[in-house]
């Protein structure tokens, strides 16, 4: 599975570990990335989704996962997060 977040699309970057002497030599920055579930309070159940920890704040910050994928970019959601946010546009609607 890809170390990549499934709702802001946040990746593993690359750099240089410099040592003392100036030696360079390349590395990966690895994106803090943790499965966690999350609540939907329109569809009323749980997701288990591959999440960084900034992502998490601000879903949070946001107001819960409904509202965040809402405001959400589809390009930066994975598929199985662009389908969990059409089935809150459809539930919201017939509401």
């Amino acid at each position: 599975m890809s170390r990549r977040c499934e709702l802001t699309g946040k990746g593993p970057m690359s750099g240089n570990n410099v040592s003392h002497a100036k030696n360079r030599t390349r590395r990966r920055f690895l994106p803090n990335l943790t499965e966690t579930a999350l609540m939907s309070e329109t569809l009323g159940r749980t997701f288990r989704l591959k999440v960084s920890s900034s992502a998490l704040r601000t879903v949070d910050h946001r107001g819960g996962l409904d509202s965040f994928l809402l405001k959400a970019k589809d390009a930066e959601l994975s598929a199985g997060a662009l389908k969990i946010k059409k089935d809150i546009v459809k539930a919201q609607a017939a509401a």
